[in-house]
């Protein structure tokens, strides 16, 4: 008697993605008419990982942002973490914004220690302020603890709005352009504790910049979004450069290069196809008629 036929062996199931969007998208404006601003937007992280998003000003990166944070809700998809979907905002995702968002009548320890006591309330009072006071050191501000935002510069400003995304210890940092209003020294400056914390950490990690340099020295990953109305994101650019990256060195590495013209190539080449179609449309102008305003006119009073 023949032997019985083995059972195939069951099919690899799917990793679920740590952190995911898949099939978002977000319009906005009154019902009779409503701008798309993201289209079908999927995207999968692993965990420790950390994924750069560029893109042009007024592609919707900072919705994009939003709706990974949970401040805005999609129109349809959905944005899942651990593969729980995202219902809104919550301390495991930390955000830092372009603008700094602190309070002004707070010091550094008090703009941090109010992100802590209100995630951590049931901790004790002594292992809070350890807390605030290790991630006040982390960012290199333990000299400034009692100063005001006012007596900050602006890359100090923005290391106490990371200190307090980071203090409450998410599961997933997101970064807003938090670079982008910084002069250049203080910006490569802000790159190099980005990365070192980020080392240190191993966070989950989405940055949003217009900079793709920026992004080739900090990410993992490089994902460029397309132009809006309707942006959606395109292919992923690896970013194979040993860390930690030295930002004088990589201008001279010719993988650093070749991804720096392989990400902007793809955007200008979506810029340039999205400009040709808007071009063609052409746009009907009003016909208005100057007012010559040195001749009197009746029932005016000069």
């Amino acid at each position: 008697m023949a032997a019985p036929l083995a059972s195939p062996p069951p099919a690899k199931e799917r990793a679920t993605p740590y952190f995911e969007l898949a099939g978002v998208t977000k319009s906005f404006g009154p019902s009779h008419a409503r701008t798309e601003v993201l289209h079908d937007v999927d995207l999968a992280l692993a965990d420790g990982e950390l994924v750069a998003i560029v893109g042009f000003s007024g592609s919707g990166k900072t919705t994009l942002i939003s709706l990974m944070a949970g401040l805005l809700a999609p129109d349809a998809g959905e944005v899942r973490l651990q593969g729980e979907p995202v219902r809104g905002p919550g301390p495991d995702r930390g955000v830092v914004f372009q603008s700094y968002s602190l309070l002004p009548w707070l010091t550094v320890d008090g703009n941090v220690a109010l992100a802590v006591d209100r995630v951590h309330a049931q901790r004790p009072a002594a292992e809070r302020r350890e807390i605030v006071a290790r991630y006040v050191d982390l960012v290199g501000l333990a000299h400034a603890v009692d100063k005001r935002p006012a007596e900050l510069s602006g890359g100090m400003r923005q290391r106490v709005a990371v200190a307090r995304a980071l203090a409450i210890d998410p599961k997933i940092l997101l970064l807003d352009e938090p670079l982008s209003a910084l002069d250049a020294l203080t910006r490569g400056t802000l790159q190099t504790e980005i990365e070192r914390i980020w080392a240190r950490d191993r966070k989950t990690v989405v940055l949003v910049t217009n900079s793709v340099d920026e992004a080739i020295l900090l990410a993992d990953r490089i994902v460029p979004l397309t132009p809006g109305p309707r942006a959606t994101l395109g292919p992923a650019f690896p970013v194979d450069l040993a860390r930690p990256r030295d930002r004088a060195a990589v201008n001279h590495d010719p993988a650093f290069r070749r991804i720096r013209g392989e990400v902007t190539r793809w955007l200008l080449d979506v810029q340039s196809r999205r400009g040709g179609k808007a071009s063609a449309r052409g746009i009907e102008l009003p016909d208005l008629v100057p007012v010559d305003l040195s001749r009197p006119r009746i029932g005016w009073r000069r």
